[in-house]
């Protein structure tokens, strides 16, 4: 199969500048200064371009145009290289803990968690040694939620006292690399903020359109809450229509999570796109439609409409992504050229790149464009298998009452529809697939059965949502002129939103009703490692050149892909059957430790108070997911467990696995235990009251202390200089990460 690259110019385009920013993210750190290089190549391309334009033949073409790629890909390079804040002279890691204080402007939307609001914040100076100095950096802050404490807002300019920390790495196995996340938003500290800590000092925002924007959708959300009573379909309301999801509870969002149905909380294409049809078939339904001016003016019309959308939802990402993108299609259209899906994507994904390269990053924007490509190329394809319509209007005979025929025609329509719809959503899935393994471990096999009712009630909720807010914009507008007629008017609101929150209410119990029962629909758990998805995106396009091209050779490639991948599971599998690993691990104010035999676990809380569920999902599940766990027990305290612990006196556990022996120190030392040397650590808990000399007389210097996550700072801060004095190595999980023995798999 000849690929067509005229149509689709921006397609060889995007891929050597997607190329470049890849290679940054894997050996950025090593790579000089590129500007200059991408200068040479420019002018060089020019002058090869110029020369290669009077000499017909397709060698100097070639070579003009591997010169364009080669440039593209340095402008990858360059432009990530440019794009990463940490490169600057300035920026905060070059100051280090020296910062006394420093001004920062908040640069994001505020999270509300239950005690604390979480942001960003951007840095522009700094004061060291007394002198202010100009400075860059963002800063991911927290602080405390009060009644008397403001909620952070965009553009607030704070003063704040004392040096940001830089992020910490993940500090349990497997767990989520929230560092890596923030790098790629270059933001590289982190900082808990006490109310005593900073002052807001003025109101500065970086973005003037983005402030109002973000103020706006907060207003909008006010009628949400106003009209819509019910606590879950107000939260829902503000997910769906306006991407706000603080309100959501944890149990709806794995409900959703579970039904593979989570796209449907969050404002992207599928919003942008339903406004985008909307319009175009408002503006179809006009006569003269056919004409340039008539094309333009619908242009204008549905880009207005799309990025006054955009505007009203605090012109999120995401929302920006869909917008960006249709309004490449919405222009390609009003001037009539017949340019490819393909070629749009690609031109969205181009200026986007451009703009910020570590959108690439972004799991939104890969499963965004993996999704729409999917469908462009693959709905089609397999829409065509059935055809429902045909079948049932073939099903009618001239003799046949009318009825009959009637019942023939529309029962084709409402299944035609229905596959279509279903065509839609495996075509999503497709190349969606690998991704959905790597980033979120698990695959919906409900998918078919959410979507399929899910996603067209609140497609129409979606319209009503809009309506909503449209007609209490006009009711506002009527009550300046008349505030009898505005008060009769709302009623015709509060009827609309009465439909609008019980369509919310059905779409809801619909998703939790396919949960309760299918609840066995959920693949979970699984691990797929950056080279194995790749494995699984080249058995898909394997076996897509297969059957578009009935040759057999790219069969043999997708048997190939798909043997080196069970191969690597076989070999992951093999190399972890024999390791064994202890892991004291840091889960805030607890005490917990892993005894790791393959792929079967035991977790016991010392304190006997069983692991909350955000403490299992968030600390203790990825590391059993990167090692394809088959068995994970957790007994709370020691009693009934498998690992045999001793209490040789009140305070002091000792424990036995595997031929290690370890010291659970909670409290104080009475001094008649009998010295036992050998031990691979002594583990602190609950800020026990012990002294070196005491830990050294009864286990000798040799094992490690380790404070856990029960031990207070002060405490830690004070003991672990006392014990290094004395000539012990320690280990504190709250800072260093989870205390692990043994050999990693």
């Amino acid at each position: 199969m000849q690929v067509k690259w005229a149509p689709n110019a921006f397609v060889r385009l995007v891929l050597p500048l997607m190329a470049g920013i890849l290679t940054y993210l894997y050996y950025g750190t090593v790579l000089p200064d590129l500007w200059p290089l991408l200068l040479g190549l420019g002018a060089l391309f020019a002058g090869v371009q110029w020369w290669a334009a009077r000499r017909p033949g397709p060698g100097p073409t070639d070579a003009a145009g591997l010169l364009a790629v080669l440039a593209l890909y340095v402008a990858g390079l360059t432009l990530t290289q440019q794009a990463t804040e940490s490169r600057a002279s300035n920026h905060l890691y070059r100051f280090g803990g020296e910062v006394e204080f420093y001004r920062a402007v908040v640069d994001d939307y505020t999270v509300r968690r239950p005690a604390t609001y979480a942001t960003t914040v951007r840095v522009s100076a700094v004061r060291v040694a007394g002198q202010w100095r100009p400075a860059v950096g963002g800063i991911r802050v927290s602080i405390p939620r009060t009644d008397s404490l403001p909620a952070p807002q965009y553009g607030d300019l704070w003063l704040v006292r004392g040096a940001p920390a830089p992020s910490k790495a993940p500090l349990n196995p497997g767990e989520f690399d929230y560092r890596r996340y923030l790098q790629y938003h270059q933001v590289y500290h982190q900082q808990f903020i006490h109310p005593d800590q900073y002052q807001r000092i003025g109101i500065a925002p970086p973005s003037l359109l983005r402030a109002i924007a973000m103020r706006a959708a907060r207003v909008v959300e006010g009628v949400f809450k106003h009209y819509v009573h019910a606590k879950r379909e107000y939260a829902l309301a503000s997910a769906l229509v306006l991407g706000l999801k603080d309100d959501v509870d944890q149990q709806t969002k794995e409900a959703y999570a579970n039904t593979g149905t989570t796209h449907i909380m969050a404002v992207s294409g599928l919003q942008v796109g339903l406004l985008f049809g909307a319009v175009s078939w408002l503006l179809g339904l006009l006569p003269g439609r056919r004409g340039p001016l008539m094309r333009l003016a619908t242009a204008l019309a549905g880009l207005c409409v799309i990025w006054s959308y955009a505007f009203l939802t605090g012109l999120s990402a995401s929302v920006l992504r869909a917008t960006v993108m249709f309004s490449f299609l919405i222009v390609a259209r009003a001037f009539s050229r017949q340019t490819s899906m393909y070629n749009l994507l690609a031109v969205a994904a181009f200026f986007l790149l451009c703009y910020d390269p570590y959108l690439l990053c972004d799991v939104g924007f890969q499963l965004s464009f993996l999704a729409v490509l999917s469908i462009v190329y693959l709905q089609p394809r397999i829409a065509a298998w059935l055809h429902p319509r045909a079948y049932f209007l073939a099903r009618q005979r001239p003799w046949q009452p009318p009825a009959v025929q009637r019942l023939w025609k529309w029962t084709g329509v409402g299944l035609d529809w229905v596959w279509k719809a279903t065509a839609l959503s495996l075509a999503a899935q497709v190349a969606t697939f690998p991704l959905g393994l790597f980033y979120f471990h698990q695959f919906p096999l409900s998918f078919l059965l959410s979507n399929l009712v899910a996603v067209p009630i609140s497609s129409l909720a979606v319209y009503v949502g809009l309506a909503l807010l449209v007609l209490k914009g006009l009711g506002w507008l009527l009550g300046l002129v008349s505030a009898t007629a505005a008060h009769g008017f709302d009623y015709l609101i509060k009827g609309l939103a009465w439909v609008f929150e019980h369509m919310i209410w059905l779409f809801n119990e619909y998703i939790f009703l396919i949960g309760r029962s299918l609840p066995g629909a959920l693949v979970s758990g699984i691990h797929i490692t950056a080279p194995q998805a790749w494995l699984v995106f080249g058995v898909i396009l394997a076996l897509l050149a297969f059957l578009a091209l009935k040759r057999l050779q790219w069969l043999v490639l997708a048997c190939t892909f798909m043997s080196v991948f069970a191969g690597s599971r076989v070999w992951a599998a093999r190399r972890l059957a024999p390791n064994e690993q202890l892991v004291v691990y840091s889960i805030p104010r607890r005490s917990v430790v892993g005894f790791w035999q393959g792929a079967a676990a035991d977790i016991v809380p010392l304190d006997s108070l069983p692991l909350t569920e955000t403490e299992r999902t968030y600390r203790i599940v990825p590391g059993s997911i990167r090692r394809n766990a088959r068995r994970v027990s957790y007994w709370p305290g020691w009693q009934g467990g498998p690992v045999p612990a001793v209490v040789a006196e009140p305070g002091l556990v000792l424990a036995g696995w595997r031929g290690r022996q370890l010291a659970f120190i909670s409290g104080r030392l009475s001094g008649s235990t009998q010295p036992l040397p050998g031990l691979v650590a002594v583990v602190l808990r609950r800020n026990a009251r012990v002294q070196p000399a005491e830990v050294a007389a009864l286990f000798g210097t040799a094992p490690r202390i380790v404070f856990d996550s029960s031990c207070k700072s002060w405490y830690v801060a004070r003991q672990d200089s006392l014990f290094r004095v004395a000539g012990f190595r320690t280990h504190d999980v709250t800072l260093a990460g989870a205390f692990v023995v043994g050999r990693q798999p």
